[in-house]
């Protein structure tokens, strides 16, 4: 029997704010067996960016990242954010190691293709390397992804974190029972998003096509819940979205 993998995405107001990223690391410390944390920053990358005069554009949600972008994500998410959270781990006595996709080659993207839009510097996932990631898994490290990637010629590509932990997740499922977690700032998928405790408990594909139709889900959560379904559908055992809060406590959204 495959042993449990927990992969945990952790992006939006929780990145930022000291307070709930260092509770949440608590928490994730204490996930018994294999674990893998996936990380965002596109605040963080924002802020900087305003601060330096870079005008951020952004797309239903999507980041168009040019070259003077591309450099901040680098120095947010590669650097200040991975960092920060791998100093974290380590003082929690996780041995935590920090990678981007290009590190031991672990994620390999291509440059997504110009149509109605063009996302400069951005990939789309061709492969995961599995044989890398067992290797430090293995060895009792805890891989933290920043969500960059590359092209295999010497191209950084700003690479969607939710993207990534469904890819990641997918990849693995043939090696453990893979547990996903997405956290965010919210107590799962709600039905009022103004009501923290209209949490849908449980969602399949069909009670998601119906809540799209309505509008009751939209924007951002779309792209989440697509990645979320396309892992379930490649044998990824359970996938939860929660809040940092209830990672531990079995509340929130299950996929089903």
């Amino acid at each position: 029997m495959n042993f449990q993998l927990t992969i945990v995405k952790v992006g939006g107001q929780i990145i930022e704010e000291p307070d709930a990223l260092k509770n949440l690391l608590k928490d994730f410390s204490r996930i018994a067996g294999y674990k893998m944390l996936i990380h965002g920053g596109g605040r963080m990358a924002t802020e900087l960016a305003e601060k330096l005069g870079v005008k951020s554009r952004m797309v239903d949600g999507r980041r168009i990242t040019d070259e003077e972008t591309l450099k901040i994500v680098t120095m947010v998410y590669a650097g200040l954010a991975n960092k920060r959270i791998v100093a974290q781990l380590q003082a929690l006595k996780v041995d935590a190691v920090g990678l981007t996709g290009a590190d031991m080659n672990v994620i390999l993207s291509q440059k997504r293709p110009v149509t109605d839009v063009d996302y400069g510097f951005v990939g789309d996932v061709k492969e995961v390397n599995i044989k890398a990631l067992l290797e430090i898994i293995n060895q009792g490290y805890v891989p933290v992804l920043a969500p960059l990637t590359h092209d295999g010629e010497g191209n950084l590509l700003n690479t969607n974190a939710d993207t990534i932990a469904a890819e990641v997740a997918c990849s693995l499922a043939g090696d453990f029972n893979v547990r996903l977690i997405y956290c965010f700032e919210k107590k799962g998928v709600l039905t009022d998003e103004n009501d923290e405790n209209s949490v849908i408990r449980n969602l399949d594909r069909e009670l998601y096509q119906q809540y799209k139709e309505e509008g009751i889900i939209k924007a951002g959560m779309i792209p989440k819940l697509d990645n979320a379904f396309r892992a379930f559908a490649s044998g990824v055992k359970e996938i939860i979205i929660t809040s940092a809060a209830g990672m531990n406590t079995g509340k929130g959204t299950y996929i089903k």
